[in-house]
Order: C-alpha cells, then sequence, then structure tokens
C-alpha cells in the first residue's frame, strides 16, 4: 500500500490528496506534495503552496 499523504490549506481548509491529485489543476492522481509546481494555488482559495501543512492521519 502506497502512503499518500494529505495536505490542508491553512487558509480555507481545502485538502490536498496525493491519491486523487487535482486532476482540474493538471495534476494527476498519485501526484506527491514534493512534485506539485512551486506556482500550484489552492483551487478554493488561491492560497500559494506554502500555506499549506501536512494533515497527519
Amino acid at each position: 500500500m502506497d502512503d499518500y499523504k494529505r495536505w490542508m490549506c491553512l487558509i480555507c481548509g481545502w485538502i490536498y490528496d496525493e491519491e486523487q491529485g487535482d486532476p482540474d489543476s493538471g495534476l494527476a492522481p498519485g501526484t506527491r506534495w514534493r512534485d506539485v509546481p512551486m506556482n500550484w494555488t489552492c483551487p478554493d482559495c488561491g492560497a500559494r503552496k506554502e500555506d499549506f501543512e501536512l494533515v497527519e492521519l
């Protein structure tokens, strides 16, 4: 089992799930957080990647 992680936007609470990716933004399912481009932004509020924090499961 792959240990996909989830990252939460500290501004609006939107969750980036590595397993699901963000296909609407061009991030295929399985895209690891480290591989998300630095210029990617939260699809809900536009926050930057640095405004996300790892969600511990």
